[in-house]
């Protein structure tokens, strides 16, 4: 019985990250030579190899690199979307529950 591989092929992704002052796409994520800190970390490598692989990193770094950016940019995304639904509460809207399902 051949073998079936356990990993998922997925596209490379960039994320871009904008400025807070401007609308201009800015390269923010993008760790530089002189922002990076030498740290010692105890992980799974089998967690890396995996990261590595679905993101298509050269090298174990870059896949932390980029896995972190990830985290950050979905964690600015939930905040964004909190935002945005604190806001539409807020504004006094009256909303109808046509399927019964708000409970209320």
């Amino acid at each position: 019985m051949p073998r079936r591989r356990m990993y998922i092929n997925a596209w490379p992704m960039y994320i871009m990250c904008y400025n807070r002052t401007s609308v201009e796409l800015k390269d923010a994520c993008m760790t530089t030579a002189k922002n990076r800190l030498h740290k010692h970390f105890q992980l799974d490598a089998m967690k890396i190899k995996r990261v590595q692989k679905i993101l298509q990193a050269r090298t174990e770094t870059d896949a932390i690199e980029r896995a972190l950016d990830l985290a950050i940019a979905e964690h600015e995304k939930n905040r964004l979307a909190l935002h945005a639904t604190e806001r539409f509460a807020a504004s006094g809207i009256d909303i109808k529950d046509v399927y019964g399902t708000l409970g209320g």
